[in-house]
């Protein structure tokens, strides 16, 4: 839902240190697998309850996801740069909450439902990039993205910015996973009836 505004504010200062960085010979790969690794840092710190010190793991992450875009192009973007980068990206975010999962016993039943709901807008939003491609329907909101980037009321903005609250708000871990794994649910609900009536209306079915 924010994305669209949200990209736009940080794509300048991202460009300019991937510029930076391709004049030092450093590809979109090493930091896609760099800030992935980095980002796993997270998870042995907040199961110790050193939320602070997840946060700053989850923040490089995030800014290392956004340089490894404008680094790729920078060139050319590849396939296989797309599939890593995705792939990480989708395993960085569970592993995030699995973390939470184990830092309080409290924790678990949400972490898990908001896990379940991960699942679902992931699911939701692959299979219909996957019919996208098959039919060349271009994404008017994200068309430099390097697969059909289908909206909803959780994107990735919103979900940096829960795991930041949940770094900065332990406590209210279960009331705060609750919340978005309902958002999370809804907007599942909303790609599958967008992405079902998109495809019934193709003249090929």
């Amino acid at each position: 839902m924010l994305d669209r505004y949200a990209l736009p504010l940080i794509k300048p200062p991202l460009n300019r240190i991937a510029k930076t960085l391709h004049g030092w010979g450093i590809t979109a790969n090493q930091v896609t697998v760099t800030g992935f690794f980095v980002g796993l840092m997270a998870v042995p710190a907040i199961m110790a309850n050193l939320y602070f010190l997840g946060l700053v793991f989850i923040l490089l992450n995030r800014v290392a996801d956004g340089i490894d875009g404008e680094l790729a192009r920078l060139t050319e973007p590849t396939d296989a740069g797309g599939f890593l980068d995705i792939t990480l990206d989708f395993f960085f975010y569970q592993a995030i909450v699995f973390a939470f999962a184990l830092a309080h016993p409290a924790n678990t039943l949400w972490a898990l439902i908001l896990m379940l709901s991960f699942v679902g807008t992931g699911i939701s939003f692959l299979s219909f990039a996957v019919m996208a491609e098959k039919r060349q329907i271009k994404s008017l909101t994200y068309p430099n993205k390097g697969l059909h980037y289908m909206a909803g009321l959780a994107e990735g903005t919103e979900t940096i910015a829960i795991f930041v609250v949940f770094c900065l708000f332990p406590h209210w871990f279960p009331w705060l996973a609750g919340a978005f794994a309902l958002l999370c649910f809804v907007t599942t609900g909303m790609r599958v009836h967008y992405g079902y009536k998109a495809l019934r209306s193709d003249p090929v079915n």
